[in-house]
């Protein structure tokens, strides 16, 4: 696809992806655990390369013990890397959400930042972590800021290929051109049925195109041909 020039076939394919997910999934949403911005951060940044099950197993501990941005910037790295070993990359997330908590205290008065351009400043988030939480925590400030766009994580990434919505290598070359595809009051919620249908249905290994929502009009089908 060439994200140069998007036809309106294909922004009506993209419509009725969307129009058919929906209707699978009525209630497909962020399922990290959180009762803050400050939590949806450091859930967001935990759940890199590890599974929301695994996050929310704990973030339900990690959130009983530390209540405030200062205990967080004040924490013992290493005990704090112990708290969350079984999410992997336990030292780097470690560092980025302790680096993140120091940041916004010094920085940002405490409060973080409801743009784009503020929120990728801080430790251990780019783009992908930006828009969640965004989206998620400051909805209003993710429908207006122009900076803001689609979570594109390797599920979503994975989905638009076969989807045929996008061709690009990596995730980052995906999220420009679905924001080109997907309407804009779509895009927060766009993700979120994506990761549901490639749990339930279009799984990495073994899709089950026969019982898909989208086996029709999905290029990457094995029922098309049928």
């Amino acid at each position: 696809m060439d994200q140069a020039y998007i036809t309106d076939s294909e922004r009506e394919h993209t419509i009725e992806i969307i129009r058919r997910l929906r209707i699978a999934y009525p209630k497909a949403k962020i399922v990290l655990d959180y009762s803050s911005d400050w939590e949806l951060l450091v859930a967001v940044i935990l759940s890199a390369q590890s599974t929301d099950k695994q996050v929310n197993q704990v973030t339900k501990k990690l959130f009983r013990k530390y209540h405030t941005l200062r205990d967080y910037a004040e924490a013992d790295r290493a005990q704090l890397e112990q708290d969350i070993h079984s999410t992997g990359f336990f030292r780097n997330k470690a560092k980025h959400i302790q680096g993140s908590a120091q940041r916004i205290l010094h920085d940002h008065g405490g409060s973080i930042p409801h743009t784009m351009a503020k929120l990728i400043t801080l430790p251990g988030v780019a783009r992908k972590t930006a828009n969640i939480v965004l989206s998620n925590a400051y909805p209003d400030a993710y429908a207006s800021d122009p900076d803001s766009g689609i979570a594109v994580d390797t599920h979503v990434h994975r989905l638009s290929r076969r989807l045929g919505l996008s061709d690009a290598k990596t995730p980052n070359k995906t999220e420009p051109i679905l924001m080109k595809l997907v309407p804009r009051d779509e895009w927060s919620g766009f993700s979120y049925l994506l990761i549901e249908h490639g749990r339930a249905v279009c799984t990495a290994r073994s899709p089950r195109c026969q019982s898909c929502v989208l086996q029709d009009i999905c290029p990457s089908s094995v029922s098309t041909s049928l």
